[in-house]
């Protein structure tokens, strides 16, 4: 019986979408993982049409990174497929309503990487705020003069930091800037009272409360109905002069052509942006303003960070085959 059991085992097949590393086909993490339980093979494209049918057809899950889209034409070739795993926390490039009617359910790896992206909206927050990017351009020209961060930078110490959804990130962001001695508030609708004592921050009952008093407003909202577009022009009417802004969340929760009228209108001192709507962007010169500072999706990222995320996704995997059980499922099945 053991025999059989082990065989079924390896007869299971695992295929890591757009592995995201410089050889797509190195799934060791996966492997190691997975080992005595499936086979695993990864596979490097940009687009769902470029994944061999063969392959889609024969999977019995998938690993996907954020890169690639899966929508109903390849959903719909999953003939065996049970769960589809999206490597990170948002999964809006997964079509989750075509996966629930074909059966298959999706799940999302929320245990990872919190500290990279709270170290990184910080590191755009601090860049921003102290004129470090004009800093260094001067520097780089042989300049050395301080005075065209004049006016621009305040002190840290008192500065309002506003913090929009308060979940596992959002949390770490307000640990980090209570450290530099910022007043923290945050605005989350979907959060019970009282956690603001715990933290020892402030709540702002509505949104627009915290963007009226915010110097530093943080993202780190998913990308709903509800939230797309929720920074346009409107909200940085409400924003006091020279505020920063950081979006480490998704791209699409910011209107970009509003956001780039209030940096030249001087509403807005700067922005951090690690994500954009349709990555890499369409309009790379949204980034040749000092004021507007980017970075490529790179905030969940360090080495430990996504080995760690590697692994927690071949993990849930695992814990479907052997105990018919996914965590994170994120979509209702048919």
């Amino acid at each position: 019986m053991k025999e059989a059991e082990d065989s079924n085992h390896a007869a299971k097949k695992v295929l890591v979408i757009d592995s995201t590393v410089s050889n797509a086909l190195e799934t060791i993490p996966e492997q190691e993982e997975l080992e005595g339980c499936a086979q695993v093979t990864g596979i490097h494209v940009t687009d769902e049409t470029e994944i061999p049918l063969q392959l889609l057809e024969e999977t019995d899950a998938v690993i996907i990174w954020h890169q690639v889209k899966l929508t109903s034409y390849a959903i719909s070739r999953l003939n065996k497929c049970r769960a589809i795993v999206r490597n990170g926390v948002g999964y809006d490039n997964i079509d989750i309503d075509a996966a629930g009617q074909a059966g298959i359910r999706v799940a999302n790896v929320t245990d990872y990487g919190t500290e990279e992206v709270a170290d990184h909206a910080l590191a755009l927050a601090l860049a921003i705020s102290r004129q470090i990017v004009p800093y260094n351009r001067q520097t780089g020209e042989g300049g050395w003069d301080w005075k065209i961060g004049e006016g621009k930078i305040r002190r840290l110490r008192g500065q309002v930091f506003g913090i929009i959804g308060l979940g596992r990130i959002g949390i770490a962001v307000a640990v980090r800037a209570k450290a530099f001695g910022f007043d923290v508030v945050f605005y989350d609708p979907y959060l019970p009272p009282g956690i603001e004592k715990s933290l020892g921050i402030r709540r702002a009952r509505k949104q627009d409360e915290l963007l009226a008093q915010a110097n530093v407003i943080s993202l780190h909202c998913p990308l709903t109905e509800e939230t797309e577009n929720m920074l346009s022009k409107p909200q940085f009417d409400l924003m006091q002069p020279g505020t920063v802004i950081v979006n480490t969340a998704r791209g699409g929760v910011i209107r970009l052509a509003d956001l780039q009228e209030a940096v030249r209108s001087g509403k807005v001192l700067g922005a951090g942006l690690d994500v954009v709507v349709g990555e890499p962007p369409k309009n790379p010169e949204l980034f040749e303003s000092e004021a507007i500072l980017g970075t490529p999706h790179a905030a969940f990222y360090s080495v430990e960070s996504f080995d760690e995320c590697r692994r927690s996704a071949a993990r849930i995997v695992r814990s479907l085959f052997e105990d018919n059980v996914l965590l994170n499922q994120v979509n209702q099945v048919k």
